[in-house]
């Protein structure tokens, strides 16, 4: 990290970012070719859990590189300036580096679906056997993460 001073190490703080991120974005690559989308997500005992359609560019791309990064941000705060270089921004994000995997046991899939729906509501869930056929989850392990403040 090129500004030590903003480096963010604290796990704590560094969970306590991810868990108050409504959006995070995952970076995959193909051919090369890189491809980031934003997603829904949950969080829990140093996994990401994000779920989909079990078609479409990302699966097809996860299916043949499982390698990911990801990224999540909050509090962002214009700083204004009178010079237009002076201009800034306040923020806090992580950046980390993970595995996914694909969830095919359904008690399994059941607990990532109930992370993701806590990171956003409260309450117990239930999904039909109709939802959890239909549905693809992937759990991602991370394997380093960094954080930055301004």
């Amino acid at each position: 990290m090129n500004r030590k001073d903003r480096e963010i190490t604290d796990i704590e703080e560094l969970e306590k970012i991810i868990n108050n991120a409504k959006v995070i974005r995952i970076a995959l690559c193909e051919n090369n070719r890189p491809y980031i989308v934003p997603l829904n997500f949950g969080y829990n005992k140093k996994c990401i859990y994000i779920h989909s359609s079990k078609k479409g560019m990302k699966i097809d791309i996860l299916k043949k590189n499982s390698d990911i990064s990801f990224e999540v941000d909050i509090n962002h705060e214009l700083v204004l300036s009178e010079q237009a270089c002076g201009f800034s921004m306040k923020y806090e994000s992580v950046i980390g580096f993970g595995k996914a995997y694909f969830i095919s046991d359904s008690f399994e899939k059941k607990q990532a679906l109930d992370t993701i729906m806590s990171h956003y509501s409260e309450g117990d869930f239930s999904y039909s056997s109709e939802e959890m056929e239909k549905i693809c989850v992937i759990r991602i392990d991370i394997e380093s993460m960094t954080g930055k403040k301004s």
